[in-house]
């Protein structure tokens, strides 16, 4: 056995002798201790800047967000693995596999928890820390192409959520995924094939289970470690976070750095405990719901969207399907897309809300939001019936153009008027505008969620 441990130990050094003569590094210390440190310090800032500006060490300026939702992502490829042990993707044992996971699996229940509510929260984190870079500003260059990356992120992780949410394939996985791909019909000229393609035909059955499992455990995970990977890459790159400042104060070209080890690395490591404590205790508490076996004959009343999508499904309650599945969204997607790419008057990144004017202004739609939105509900529920007045017009001109074109005037003339009364610039009118459209999203999904009874009807959560 020695001999061949020579000739291993032999080998080793000749390979060492040869990696060394194509890439010299100098700098690599000689004691076998030291070596590990460098390896291991230089693994940690391939992600990160080997320094950061003090500044960027606040909590309050990022809350921990983007380390919350990299941590939860991991918690989820650990979990999910485990998870694969025991679930069967066909319609006759999934159901079955998820009964055994949870009462004949040791730690079976609480897994299947940790992984169910480290989906909803990480929706939630993920959607939090992408407004906590718009309120900062930390979008403007050399950022811009970042936040592209964090929309693509954003899209996967609702992915995730939506192609799991079919696997326990129970009656509340079954007929909220028949509901949410059900409204692709809508789109025109391709929805109908489109939503051939996501069920795997004409209806939810084993064709649609085994392509949501294969996108939910293979596509998704690798597109996430890819994006994850540039988006942490493109953040380096960038020189880190934004630094924080004041409304009117300058940025300073050369801030205090100090070192990410120990510095940003005990922070985020406290950040990470702290969350997963939190999970785990979550989990041990609440359990993830499983109804009764899904039943194609039988559909729940009412039966809804995943939460993430209640917002859509409610546009869906007063607007004709193609502005509210196809027009409205299409239309959002674009402005985000193009978000970091207009014309500001100036970079106010780093400043929360941008300036104190900025502040007052959003507080401004916030509050019209909250009171114009219910208001809308209320009325198209209640009051207005569009569709009864204009017998004979057509539903997508009627329940679709018209009232779209009057909410669409409603925006632009809240635009103009508070853009002239506060003398704002294109900074604080689009910030202004963005807050706007966020509060009504907010109370919507809000109403889609909690304030939807047997039906579909408007009824009050008590």
């Amino acid at each position: 056995m020695k001999p061949q441990k020579r000739q291993s130990s032999g080998i080793s050094k000749c390979f060492h002798r040869i990696f060394q003569s194509i890439f010299p590094d100098p700098l690599i210390p000689k004691s076998e201790q030291e070596r590990k440190r460098y390896l291991l310090k230089n693994l940690i800032l391939h992600f990160r800047p080997a320094t950061v500006p003090e500044k960027t060490l606040k909590f309050s300026l990022t809350w921990g967000l983007g380390g919350m939702a990299a941590s939860l992502i991991i918690l989820q490829f650990g979990t999910g693995l485990l998870l694969k042990f025991v679930y069967k993707p066909i319609p006759v044992a999934a159901y079955t596999s998820i009964q055994v996971l949870q009462n004949e699996v040791m730690f079976g229940q609480l897994i299947r928890n940790i992984h169910h509510w480290c989906a909803n929260f990480l929706v939630l984190i993920v959607f939090l820390h992408m407004l906590r870079v718009f309120f900062t500003g930390a979008f403007h260059p050399p950022r811009q192409f970042n936040w592209i990356v964090g929309l693509g992120l954003f899209g996967l992780v609702l992915t995730a959520n939506f192609t799991g949410y079919l696997l326990p394939y129970d009656q509340l996985a079954y007929w909220a995924v028949t509901v949410s791909t059900g409204v692709l019909e809508y789109i025109p000229g391709i929805g109908v094939l489109l939503q051939e393609m996501v069920r795997g035909g004409s209806d939810i059955g084993p064709a649609t289970l085994s392509i949501f499992f294969a996108i939910h455990t293979a596509m998704v995970p690798f597109g996430l470690i890819i994006l994850m990977s540039f988006h942490f890459w493109r953040t380096r790159k960038a020189g880190g976070l934004v630094i924080p400042r004041a409304p009117q104060e300058e940025i300073k070209e050369k801030p205090i750095r100090v070192p990410t080890l120990p510095n940003l690395l005990v922070r985020e490591i406290v950040t990470a405990i702290v969350l997963l404590a939190f999970i785990l205790v979550f989990a041990m508490v609440f359990n993830a719901p499983l109804e009764s076996k899904a039943n194609p004959g039988l559909s729940p009343n009412p039966t809804k969207a995943p939460w993430y999508f209640s917002g859509i499904q409610e546009m869906l309650m007063h607007f004709h399907p193609f502005f509210s599945l196809f027009i409205i969204p299409i239309l959002m997607m674009i402005a985000l897309l193009c978000l970091p790419y207009i014309d500001y008057e100036s970079n106010t990144s780093g400043v929360w809300f941008g300036s104190f004017k900025g502040r007052k202004m959003a507080l401004v739609a916030a509050i019209t939001a909250t009171i114009a939105t219910p208001a809308g509900i209320l009325a198209d529920e209640y009051m207005i019936d569009l569709a009864a007045w204009m017998q004979g017009v057509p539903p997508s001109i009627s329940n679709g153009l018209i009232p779209f074109m009057i909410i669409l005037v409603g925006i632009i003339g809240f635009y103009v008027l508070i853009k002239r009364k506060y003398s704002a610039t294109n900074n604080e009118a689009i910030q202004t505008l963005f807050v706007l459209f966020l509060v009504s999203f907010i109370i919507l999904t809000v109403t889609g969620v909690w304030f939807r009874g047997i039906g579909m009807k408007f009824v009050l959560p008590f």
